[in-house]
């Protein structure tokens, strides 16, 4: 898997629903109805909105955010596109390119 998609709905009564999704590939819906799409192959951020609102694109700054709640697929996803990461929580995320060969 390459890309890691979240995505947010708010309930009549408030409170918002966290939807999270891993995929090969980022579809046009996608592009459409997801709020966070994180490309785990070249380390970017492909779409980051939050309620309309554009949030800063930093890679690693998202990735270490979300780190503490879904941590063991943040680490698959680095496994599965080539990285070793070393994660301390009080620091950011560090991925490092691992030899393909």
């Amino acid at each position: 898997m390459r890309y890691l998609f979240l995505t947010y709905c708010t309930k009549p009564n408030g409170q918002i629903d966290e939807a999270v999704t891993i995929a090969n590939r980022v579809k046009t819906r996608d592009l459409q109805m997801v709020n966070v799409i994180l490309d785990f192959k070249k380390l970017e951020v492909v779409k980051a909105s939050m309620g309309g609102t554009t949030v800063p694109r930093d890679f690693h700054k998202i990735v270490q955010y979300y780190m503490q709640y879904y941590e063991n697929v943040i680490q698959r996803l680095f496994k599965e596109n080539g990285y070793e990461i070393e994660y301390n929580k009080q620091d950011a995320v560090q991925p490092a390119e691992t030899d393909p060969g």
